[in-house]
């Protein structure tokens, strides 16, 4: 009876790594990635908040560029960076409308990526135009979010700004080498992080109404997303600062302690749910908090910010886990819609930034060894 226990464990763990193994063959990996990004492109999204320059495209675009990089440098293929282009240039590489918000600025992000391809100063102009004003004249106005009172949207007072702003000023410092840049970050991000961050927790509240609410089962109120959206956004700063910034310690030092604490919080399904703390009232998996997270992880582990033999368990499972949710046809289920907070999230449900973070951690994934 021991024998056979003893080979049932090591059947089953082999088992376990050849699953493992498939899901990150580089072939399988590129295959569902082109079918997720190929569906995407055929079924836009439409409506409210997904205008081309909306945040929730930029979401997707940040994907699709990292994408695009890997088709063209694996398979020469460049239709994913025409794809972009077509984009920028129809809009003439403009950004949002509203001069302050971070959500406004967000697609900012892949245009300077795209101009550090193509050297098109076109591409870049007008997000340097919107951030030389911002810096020039820094909102001022409280952290406390009210949406009776848009003024309380200048700055980046709820945890997904931290996604949509902060990248594109440590990008145009990287590119210019201009302190303005730098300093407005730093002094933003951390005002935000002071505010919105709980220390005993290691998680971002969404905004300052969320302090003092709880879940079904007492605990507070963490969600899922919005804290991939700040691991996100954290990858995106961590690869455009240059290695010898010293301010980089602080957005390297928070990755490692957010990513230590939501790593933890994997649910057994290999997802993270809409509520972080509790996953019981939201049982449902949720593919856009799983991805960006999944995505955050895998780089972590890539630069060797994460220690591997401690996280790639919970990479394989997240990653497995976000392969589960993807139809035959390639579109990618189970996104909790556009909101602020925990939702229930059903399989048929998708959305832009849930495939943009899909692309995001997939090429991570692939870069794996």
């Amino acid at each position: 009876m021991k024998r056979l226990s003893l080979f049932i464990y090591f059947f089953l763990i082999t088992v376990l790594q050849a699953a493992a193994q498939q899901s990150f063959d580089k072939t399988a990996v590129k295959s569902v990635m082109k079918r997720v990004a190929d569906w995407q492109i055929a079924n836009p999204n439409k409506g409210a908040e997904h205008d081309d320059l909306d945040w929730t495209h930029a979401a997707l675009y940040m994907g699709m560029l990292d994408w695009a990089e890997l088709t063209e440098k694996e398979d020469s293929d460049d239709s994913y960076y025409q794809w972009l282009l077509r984009i920028g240039q129809r809009n003439h590489f403009q950004i949002g409308k509203w001069m302050y918000h971070a959500d406004f600025i967000a697609v900012g992000q892949p245009f300077i990526d795209l101009y550090l391809k193509y050297g098109n100063k076109k591409m870049i102009a007008p997000v340097m135009a919107r951030a030389n004003w911002v810096v020039e004249n820094p909102a001022e106005t409280t952290l406390e979010l009210d949406y009776g009172k848009l003024e309380t949207l200048d700055r980046w007072s709820w945890c997904d700004a931290l996604f949509m702003a902060p990248p594109v000023y440590a990008k145009l410092y990287a590119l210019t080498k201009d302190k303005r840049y730098l300093d407005f970050l730093n002094k933003e991000y951390k005002a935000t992080y002071n505010y919105l961050y709980d220390k005993e927790e290691h998680l971002f509240y969404r905004d300052h109404r969320y302090f003092a609410k709880r879940e079904a089962n007492g605990k507070k109120v963490f969600w899922g997303r919005g804290n991939g959206w700040v691991l996100g956004g954290l990858v995106e700063i961590l690869q455009a600062l240059p290695k010898d910034e010293s301010s980089r310690t602080f957005y390297q030092d928070l990755f490692v302690a957010l990513a230590t604490r939501i790593a933890s919080l994997q649910s057994a399904d290999g997802y993270w749910h809409a509520s972080l703390l509790d996953p019981a009232s939201y049982p449902s998996p949720e593919t856009s908090a799983t991805g960006f997270i999944v995505y955050a992880l895998a780089y972590g582990v890539n630069e060797g910010v994460l220690d591997k033999a401690t996280f790639m368990p919970t990479i394989e499972k997240g990653w497995k886990a976000l392969l589960d949710a993807v139809e035959p046809d390639g579109k990618l289920g189970y996104v909790q819609p556009i909101g602020a907070d925990p939702r229930k999230v059903t399989r048929d449900m998708t959305e832009v930034y849930g495939t943009g973070a899909f692309l995001l951690s997939g090429c991570q994934i692939y870069k794996m060894k």
